[in-house]
């Protein structure tokens, strides 16, 4: 099947996309199947309908491979590690790029909105700072939208290991990163970046929240094109989070393998 923009309207509606807060995409073009116009029609769609009553539209396009070179995040350059909506946001002159050094965003609304939105970002002190855009997701009662992709992308989820100050989490020696301005002005820095002693990448164990999260009624389900989708809120998220660390005994809830027991995010 081909999806037209008022297809992708329609879905949106359906899933009851909010249109007046802040919504994170984390995207997967290739399970959205077939779709008019391609990428460029599917962020087109995103940001009319999530910016139609004052929402911001926010696009991820980090730059955490170039840690260790010389620049981390350039902003004279469209540079990202992410899918394809991230190379159409880049390119569409309405959005505007934060300076988080290695989580970078491309902010669609209101400018406005969208700069204080994004103000702090030069002085974030970690990847996923919580009084950063990360962090903002839940103080400000926004959504995450994963887009044909699992929990395991859902990069929010760091920002509330670090709201919760989840230990185990955040290395302890913090990494030289720096940004290039478009005036071309580099300004140096340091932060610190995740970092977990039993497994290389915590995120991979996201997905171990996705029972808990739908008990709480986290999610609402849907499609946008073929790809199934996930619209988490932030809040509900980083409290059943919260819930399953108070419960669980002091054990860490991503060690191991094992499905988090029930008992851990049941309400006693």
């Amino acid at each position: 099947m081909l999806y037209t923009k008022n297809d992708i309207f329609k879905q949106l509606t359906l899933l009851s996309v909010p249109q007046d807060r802040i919504v994170m995409v984390h995207s997967s073009l290739r399970a959205v199947g077939k779709v008019e116009g391609g990428a460029e029609m599917l962020l087109d769609a995103l940001v009319s309908h999530v910016t139609a009553k004052g929402g911001l539209l926010c696009i991820p396009t980090h730059t955490w491979h170039n840690l260790g070179k010389d620049i981390t995040l350039d902003l004279t350059k469209n540079e990202h590690c992410m899918g394809a909506l991230a190379t159409v946001a880049l390119k569409d002159a309405r959005g505007i790029r934060s300076e988080n050094p290695t989580h970078s965003l491309v902010v669609f609304g209101d400018k406005a909105q969208a700069e204080e939105f994004i103000s702090n970002e030069p002085f974030v002190k970690t990847s996923t700072a919580k009084e950063g855009c990360y962090g903002k997701l839940f103080y400000r009662d926004g959504c995450v939208l994963l887009l044909g992709v699992a929990q395991n992308k859902n990069t929010y989820l760091h920002a509330v290991d670090e709201i919760l100050n989840v230990p185990n989490r955040m290395d302890t020696k913090a990494t030289p990163v720096s940004v290039k301005r478009k005036d071309g002005t580099v300004i140096k820095k340091e932060i610190g970046l995740y970092y977990t002693d039993y497994t290389e990448d915590i995120s991979e164990r996201f997905v171990k929240y996705d029972t808990a999260f739908r008990y709480h009624r986290c999610i609402r389900d849907g499609f946008i094109g073929d790809a199934p989708v996930q619209l988490c809120n932030a809040k509900k998220m980083k409290e059943t989070i919260e819930l399953i660390l108070k419960q669980s005994g002091g054990e860490d809830p991503l060690f191991g393998e094992a499905p988090i027991p029930q008992k851990w995010y049941c309400i006693k």
